[in-house]
């Protein structure tokens, strides 16, 4: 857990990466950093590939994190996962949603779904904590979690107390949904020995 560090979260349109890198801003905010973000979701509702940069530190600025400078991934999607490798380094850390999201290439059985990505980040010494963050979600009733299921899995990698991450869902998420996505924060946590 470093004191200054660079998030990348990756994902395709509608996964609810852009609130779960709303809440992870807020609450590295609450920790006493300085912290940047920017997002790019261009064909994020026709389910084209979603971004967001995330730094944090001491004195940051600049959102956006350079090839080879990302410190923790959190993919969505497994081939998300792949598609930024060049984000990362030796030291990264990658939380991955085991969910697979058929991009219309593979839909329409032009090409098929790549295989060994995780195993290829693995071999190249990354840490990889790969969750079914949408199983996970959908066991405590309410499937749009999974985005808050895998920040709670990425907060163990983080210095903030998670009782941060915990008050920032409290006033960030609509008040009916605080509940479940404090279980869902408390879940992906626990999912990272």
């Amino acid at each position: 857990m470093k004191e200054a560090g660079s998030i990348l979260f990756t994902g395709v349109g509608g996964q609810g990466i852009l609130l779960a890198s709303e809440l992870t801003a807020h609450a590295q905010l609450a920790a006493g950093y300085d912290v940047k973000k920017s997002e790019v979701h261009g064909m994020a509702q026709r389910g084209g590939s979603v971004e967001a940069h995330l730094r944090y530190g001491r004195r940051i600025y600049s959102p956006l994190i350079e090839p080879g400078g990302a410190d923790i991934q959190v993919a969505f999607e497994v081939m998300e996962a792949g598609r930024y490798l060049p984000y990362l380094h030796r030291d990264s850390a990658v939380v991955v949603n085991l969910q697979r999201i058929n991009p219309p290439a593979v839909a329409l059985g032009m090409t098929t779904y790549p295989q060994g990505i995780l195993e290829e980040l693995e071999g190249r010494g990354i840490n990889v904590v790969a969750l079914d963050a949408f199983g996970i979600a959908r066991d405590l009733g309410e499937v749009r979690t999974a985005n808050v299921v895998m920040v709670g899995a990425m907060s163990n990698f983080l210095a903030a107390d998670p009782d941060i991450f915990l008050e920032v869902i409290d006033t960030r998420v609509k008040r009916g949904f605080r509940a479940v996505n404090r279980e869902a924060f408390a879940a992906g946590r626990a999912q990272v020995k």
